[in-house]
């Protein structure tokens, strides 16, 4: 399909709308296959969410509008042309220029995710698609020196009026909306989802959604959370339309991800084009005006301009200083609690997934369930712990028996006790804390792999080394604590002042080994051992977390100097 609509642009398209459709079709070409959704998000009215779009219920920007304009039909790749003084002016499309300091932010973020989650296979050139269909590569590329928008981008308020409603969830910080949230800065997040997505790109300390670098490394991570390979088109799509759950906006998405494939150029900040065509503007040039309820008056946090209603430009006047109308009443109004719904003992080994997950029920102060509310799960204390997908908040939507069910925990390597924090987002309602546990990786058996006698002569060095090997119910048991310690005898477990020793760094007698662990494997090889001048038979203890134990002989023994026996005479070879 893709070969042949290469073929189809390069004969050239009549009009316009002819290549918008074209473009259209390829994409949907490569679409998954969607019905409604059943978590109740609510879309523009011309997409079609998908069941499966995220596990965090919703989108990274409240499925806010975006811009629709479809890359043009040239080749994106310049042929630089000299103009009268002498300065390379671009040829062709003028399109396929990003702003320097935006360009550098994808291009770092996919740096960063190389290394962070190299199995998502994020490309840069999809951070670029969403950010021209967000914001137009942050209005043109109008940021500071280090990333940062000049003026606020703000979507509009989602008041349900044409718009998902999103009540306030960070009391106007981000957006300067004490009533709604709003879709903020050049990735277009709204403040529920940036306050566990965000996060620091430019290394200033802060995760402001504001700055490009921290905008789009927060977009990579959201795109590469649930363990989705977007080297695969299923999981690729699945990831955009995590991102604005709308079938057209998946379609524009994936047109811009084809067009920066096939060639960019770096541009000067402030000079790239700003799209025009917005999904809640029916295609027309110029970006709608906000909803009829009117905005707050007061302006955000961020410094800078009064911040826009739109992502399109400057909103044409200051807000009007009217108290805005009270917000329609939602679900979460309702909500008087959260309770327990059910959730078993919370216990997983280092490394492995917790057995069992969190749910949580909404309830009304009568005691009835109370769906469609976001639970948001927030986990707390020293740990390495991640909900599946390697985040710490999750948020789910409650189904119509008013239960949230957390995904699953991830046991980190670090054990102890932590916390997990059940919150309604968007009502201030007492927290519901779970406690969790994460135990030490443990063995049940420990064995030699091999079985020569471990002799040696006094003073001398084993020429052998031990090696063991720990399972726990018959697999492996990687990465399991081992003591390795030369004890007086298999009833007195007191290390041994006498006989076999071990060296510490800096060539020191030593007698018990700690802080050892096996590998992927389960096996442990330990460091050469050495005798003093006492002989006689000695016993190695090593023992594992979990209570495995083995008992290793040693002999230190004079070596043998009796005559070896004379050989046999040969018979005479004549009589």
């Amino acid at each position: 399909m893709a070969a042949q609509f290469g073929r189809r642009l390069a004969k050239g398209a009549a009009t316009t709308a002819v290549a918008a459709l074209a473009v259209a079709a390829l994409s949907a070409s490569q679409a998954p296959g969607v019905t409604v959704d059943g978590h109740g998000r609510q879309t523009a009215s011309d997409a079609t969410p998908s069941p499966d779009a995220t596990a965090d219920a919703g989108s990274a920007t409240g499925n806010s509008p975006y811009y629709t304009d479809l890359p043009p039909l040239n080749s994106p790749n310049p042929s630089p042309s000299p103009s009268a003084s002498g300065t390379p002016v671009v040829q062709g499309s003028g399109e396929a220029g990003i702003p320097a300091t935006v360009l550098d932010a994808y291009k770092k973020a996919e740096t960063a995710m190389r290394a962070a989650k190299p199995g998502c296979n994020l490309p840069w050139q999809l951070l670029a698609a969403i950010g021209k269909v967000e914001s137009g590569q942050a209005r043109g590329g109008r940021v500071s020196a280090d990333g940062t928008t000049l003026s606020p981008i703000l979507g509009p308020q989602l008041d349900g009026n044409g718009f998902a409603l999103i009540k306030d969830t960070d009391g106007g910080k981000y957006d300067g909306n004490s009533s709604y949230d709003q879709a903020v800065g050049p990735m277009q997040f709204i403040p529920s989802t940036w306050a566990w997505a965000g996060r620091d790109g430019n290394g200033d300390g802060k995760k402001d959604p504001n700055n490009v670098y921290d905008a789009a490394l927060a977009a990579a991570h959201y795109l590469c959370r649930d363990n989705w390979d977007l080297s695969n088109q299923t999981d690729l799509n699945s990831a955009i339309l995590s991102y604005n759950n709308s079938q057209d906006y998946l379609n524009t998405v994936l047109s811009w991800l084809e067009f920066y494939r096939k060639g960019t150029h770096s541009i000067p900040d402030g000079t790239g084009t700003v799209p025009s065509k917005r999904s809640d503007s029916g295609g027309s040039g110029s970006p709608s005006k906000p909803p009829t309820s009117k905005p707050p008056t007061h302006k955000p946090s961020t410094p800078g301009t009064s911040p826009s209603p739109t992502p399109g430009g400057d909103s044409g006047g200051s807000p009007s200083p009217s108290t805005p109308p009270s917000p329609p009443a939602t679900p979460t109004d309702t909500v008087d609690h959260l309770a327990d719904a059910g959730t078993a003992k919370l216990t997983a080994t280092a490394g492995d997934e917790f057995a069992k997950k969190i749910s949580t029920k909404a309830v009304t102060k009568a005691g009835k369930a109370v769906a469609k509310v976001r639970v948001r799960f927030t986990i707390v204390g020293d740990t390495d712990t991640t909900f599946a997908g390697g985040e710490s908040v999750a948020t789910v939507v409650t189904n119509s028996s008013g239960v949230a069910v957390a995904p699953a925990l991830q046991a980190g390597e670090k054990t102890g006790d932590f916390t997990v924090r059940a919150t309604v987002v968007g009502r201030a309602v007492a927290a519901l804390d779970y406690a969790a546990t994460v135990t030490e990786r443990v063995a049940d058996t420990l064995v030699r792999t091999g079985d020569t006698p471990l002799t040696c002569t006094p003073g001398g060095e084993f020429a052998d080394r031990v090696e063991v090997k720990a399972t726990y119910k018959s697999e492996v048991a990687d990465k399991v604590a081992v003591t390795a310690t030369l004890i007086k005898s298999k009833d007195d477990a007191t290390a041994n002042d006498k006989g076999p020793y071990f060296k510490d760094a800096d060539g020191k007698t030593v007698r018990t080994l700690t802080g050892l662990t096996t590998d992927a494997d389960g096996k442990l090889q330990l460091p050469k051992m050495y005798a003093d001048d006492t002989t006689g038979t000695f016993v190695l203890r090593v023992t594992t977390a979990g209570g495995a134990t083995l008992d290793v002989q040693l002999t230190v023994a004079a070596a043998d100097t009796s005559p070896s026996p004379s050989p046999s005479p040969s018979a005479s070879a004549s009589s």
